[in-house]
């Protein structure tokens, strides 16, 4: 690993594991000071890394489109635009290729790079032959990115404390403080959103925190998500009385990022918004139950909110019929609880 000049970290999407991906750029920047360092991403997660000095570049690759055409049967288009791209990978002449991703998929980005060494995690997808080395994802942990600190041990780095590394954009910081102006100087972030009903926290609760907070506080509450999730902002928003600025929808990744980073407190479930709060070491509240990624991060001002239940963590697979009682067991005075120690610890420190 001493000849290296050029490195392709491949973590496409989604905005969560990119995050948590993201502290390999230190790592591997502070270990190889001199080589090229580029990141593979989707269009959509581009706003998370392309701003990150560390980085020489960011590479995109269309999946949507790609799996588009093997929908419509449009092999020959597909193999084209396959061997376009690996064409264009090529001409980076990589030394090395990071699967952080572990899938059929990336893989095989990898071995289109060119890389001469392609290291990549262990999963039981197919296509290990596309690779030079395949690894562990580590021993158990409840650290957050532990998986991608053992991949960095594994090339025999030091991760450090392994931070997330994640910078927004000026102009995106400068459409957040436009947007910090209307909302006001201090502000809480409800990040409610996810792709996975089991991993959510029910939306009355979230009404009635958002009232509470500006009862006892007096802090305006800023709701982020994607477009889809617009009607369920709309919702929130209607039974809080009005206590809510309701953004889902109407700004880009990078904004949001922008607005996570300015605010006094992230309250979210298991999303990449919420892991973002973490990230900029704002004051972070994780309601975690179907899922639990991490107990530990590398910021104090992280906490995670997490009961363990016999049928828990059932991901992608819930036996409990739509009830979800790993979510119910949050209720409002207890984050409220949370929120409270973080805002009073805020407003006391020099």
């Amino acid at each position: 690993m001493n000849s290296v000049s050029s490195i392709l970290i491949i973590r496409p999407s989604a905005i969560g594991d990119v995050v948590m991906a993201s502290p390999m750029i230190k790592v591997l920047r502070e270990a190889y000071p001199e080589a090229r360092l580029v990141w593979l991403a989707e269009p959509q997660v581009r706003e998370l890394v392309e701003a990150n000095p560390a980085l020489d570049q960011v590479i995109l690759w269309s999946k949507a489109q790609w799996r588009q055409l093997l929908r419509k049967g449009r092999l020959f288009t597909l193999a084209r635009e396959m061997w376009r791209f690996a064409r264009a990978l090529r001409r980076e002449r990589f030394d090395l290729a990071l699967d952080a991703q572990g899938l059929l998929r990336s893989r095989l980005l990898a071995w289109l790079s060119g890389a001469r060494e392609r290291i990549g995690f262990a999963s039981r997808e197919p296509g290990r032959f596309l690779m030079s080395r395949i690894v562990s994802k580590g021993p158990e942990s409840k650290h957050m990115s532990s998986e991608y600190r053992h991949l960095m041990t594994e090339l025999g780095l030091h991760p450090g404390a392994f931070a997330p590394s994640i910078a927004t954009a000026l102009k995106d910081r400068q459409t957040a403080q436009d947007l910090n102006r209307e909302i006001g100087a201090e502000f809480v972030v409800f990040a409610p959103f996810t792709t996975r009903p089991q991993k959510h926290w029910f939306e009355e609760r979230w009404a009635e925190l958002a009232r509470k907070i500006d009862e006892r506080f007096g802090l305006p509450v800023v709701i982020l998500g994607g477009p889809g999730d617009a009607e369920a902002g709309r919702r929130i928003r209607e039974r809080a009385a009005g206590k809510i600025s309701d953004f889902c929808g109407k700004t880009t990744i990078g904004q949001a990022a922008a607005l996570v980073e300015r605010s006094t407190l992230v309250i979210g479930v298991d999303t990449g918004l919420t892991h973002l709060g973490t990230a900029f070491e704002r004051p972070t509240i994780a309601l975690f139950g179907a899922t639990c990624p991490y107990l530990q991060t590398a910021s104090s001002k992280t906490r995670v909110l997490y009961e363990k239940q016999p049928c828990s963590p059932c991901r992608r697979n819930p036996v409990c019929n739509g009830e979800f009682p790993c979510m119910a067991r949050h209720s409002v005075e207890s984050v409220l609880a949370a929120a409270e120690s973080f805002l009073i610890a805020e407003r006391v420190s020099p």
